[in-house]
């Protein structure tokens, strides 16, 4: 009967720590420090909420939470998708929210297998996060190539910062737009992300991590 009702403890504490995550990422998302003109944004650590849940609970409830933050995300973000063909809507719909904010829930992926909490949790975090970016680029590469190559200011902007790569065109374009744009956003939030979460780990890890729990 006790293993039963620490199961039921276990199982409401990690829900309602889980809608607790997922409020803080979505108002963190609100909170940004650079937007970029086509989309996306450097926020103020938006993803780090979910990140530490998955490594606080596990991954089948960090990628649980994930998954309904990306269900969340998809609504606020529905008005950037009106207009386009099924096929881009579909895709972005997928990229752009549904498998890149899901992936964050990867995040735990080295409890215990890393001895040091705050490496684990930032090593996790860094992958995580770095799959969100695959995500992107693999959205702007595949679903916006026509745009990019039939927007001449693209290869202008690109041969302005880059000189070696003023003719490139076709697919050669669209990736490298692809990289350098999501880049231009990703990788900021990425290491801000990462020397925050690896701080409150370090610092305050035993206040706020205990044993993994079961659910």
């Amino acid at each position: 009967m006790s293993t039963n009702m620490s199961k039921r403890s276990t199982y409401i504490f990690n829900l309602v720590l889980g809608g607790i995550m997922i409020a803080m990422a979505t108002v963190l998302g609100f909170l940004k420090l650079w937007e970029a003109p086509y989309g996306g944004s450097i926020t103020v650590c938006s993803m780090l909420p979910i990140l530490f849940y998955s490594y606080r609970c596990g991954l089948k409830w960090g990628l649980g939470a994930a998954f309904v933050n990306s269900a969340l995300q998809l609504l606020l973000g529905a008005s950037a998708l009106r207009g386009l063909s099924v096929g881009t809507l579909l895709g972005s719909i997928f990229l752009d929210y549904i498998l890149a904010f899901t992936v964050l829930g990867l995040g735990g992926m080295f409890r215990g297998k890393i001895k040091n909490d705050a490496v684990a949790f930032t090593v996790g975090s860094f992958i995580a996060m770095m799959l969100r970016y695959l995500c992107s680029f693999l959205s702007g590469w595949i679903l916006w190539a026509d745009v990019v190559n039939d927007a001449p200011y693209m290869q202008e902007v690109i041969g302005t910062y880059i000189p070696a790569l003023a003719n490139v065109t076709g697919t050669t374009l669209a990736i490298i737009y692809s990289l350098v744009y999501n880049g231009v956003y990703m990788i900021p939030e990425i290491v801000l992300t990462c020397v925050v979460g690896f701080l409150l780990v370090q610092f305050a890890g035993n206040q706020v991590l205990k044993e993994l729990r079961a659910g």
